[in-house]
């Protein structure tokens, strides 16, 4: 039996106020929970048995699988106190059916989006006869990320820090949040206290001269942690530019059946619009996330933005980058600046907000 752990402990404060309600892998992307991207991709792997690794709102993901009813075994291991990326690993892995010591297991972070072919990395794992094998990703700019150099072989050298310097960029290959533990490996992680794999686990295998490798790939790979990062993988798996066994067809844009779109209104750069929304004429949906029962009024402008459920936007407003929380309403003719986040239930009355002057007179104070 194949088997797979995927840590959704986090509390997502990154996409607040999103995740004030919904962990971050509940959120919707592109027309599903984003943990249902990563379980059917992990079903086309041959994966049989999943644990999530569950902390904040636990209960969420339970309701969220009760009527789930595909050929996989999803167990529920859940964090009473936080035990870091180790921890969590080693608390999920009692849940595991297999007991062979040599077994593989899989571990993905819950947040990231990724074009790693699963079965290529496992057939690598076994071939190199490893503890552990890490998904790695080249990136443009490593200064967010901590580094992890490899020799010709693809040997584990070192887990380095964020770089402070020019001269500390000494790859530009990182974590890329998927792992392949031999099962004795991770059961041989300490239990029930916190322990970070990155900072301690890695580290302390690499030292003691164990085989830990890097699978380095150039495909697909976004973490979906803050605001822009997660409408852009949105749109990415609508068009295509990232895949999912549960997107058949890149398309301009995913519209649900129920939602009502005005014939003058454009919806483009794979933006997703949520059940019963309804977009008015002329209004702009670019690269964003419309949800269930939004309006957006006529001649709004919504752009690379997020607009959470049961919410409004006014006729002639205008976001980008915009994060807005459920149950809120911004009134006509706002203009809402970039990285601005509106808490859920916030009321914005007409011209309330705007970067650019309005000629309408003030009102007369008595």
């Amino acid at each position: 039996m194949q088997e797979a752990i995927i840590l959704v402990g986090g509390k997502g404060t990154r996409l607040r106020p999103l995740t004030n309600h919904t962990p971050k892998p509940l959120l919707n992307v592109a027309g599903s929970s984003f943990i249902r991207h990563q379980i059917a991709k992990l079903m086309d792997a041959g994966v049989e048995h999943v644990v999530f690794a569950t902390s904040y709102l636990a209960s969420l993901f339970e309701e969220e699988f009760q009527d789930f009813s595909q050929d996989l075994e999803i167990s529920y291991a859940v964090e009473e106190v936080p035990l870091g990326t180790g921890g969590a690993i080693r608390n999920a892995g009692r849940l595991l059916r297999g007991d062979a010591p040599d077994a593989p297991v899989l571990v993905l972070n819950g947040d990231i989006l990724s074009g790693v072919d699963v079965r290529a990395l496992l057939e690598q794992h076994e071939a190199r006869d490893a503890d552990v094998t890490l998904h790695l990703t080249r990136v443009a700019d490593p200064r967010a990320f901590g580094l992890v150099p490899t020799d010709e072989a693809g040997r584990v050298l070192s887990f380095l820090e964020k770089p402070k310097t020019a001269e500390e960029i000494v790859t530009d290959q990182i974590n890329a949040g998927c792992y392949v533990f031999r099962r004795s490996v991770l059961d041989a992680i300490p239990a029930d206290r916190e322990v970070s794999v990155e900072q301690e686990t890695f580290p302390q295998l690499v030292a003691a001269g164990q085989r830990v490798f890097g699978h380095t790939t150039a495909e697909y790979w976004r973490d979906l942690g803050t605001p822009l990062a997660f409408v852009h993988g949105s749109a990415d798996l609508v068009t295509g530019k990232a895949a999912s066994p549960l997107v058949q067809r890149p398309a301009g844009a995913l519209i649900h059946p129920t939602a009502v779109i005005d014939p003058t209104a454009r919806v483009t750069g794979g933006s997703t619009i949520g059940p019963h929304a309804v977009i008015g004429a002329h209004v702009v949906v670019d690269r964003s996330i419309i949800g269930a029962n939004v309006t957006v009024a006529e001649g709004a402008q919504v752009r690379e933005s997020v607009v959470d459920h049961d919410s409004s936007i006014g006729s002639d407003s205008f976001l980008r980058e915009v994060v807005v929380g459920c149950h809120s309403d911004v009134g006509a003719q706002n203009e809402l600046p970039a990285q601005l986040r509106l808490s859920c239930g916030i009321r914005i009355p007409a011209q309330g907000v705007r970067v650019s002057g309005t000629a309408v007179a003030c009102p007369t104070v008595h």
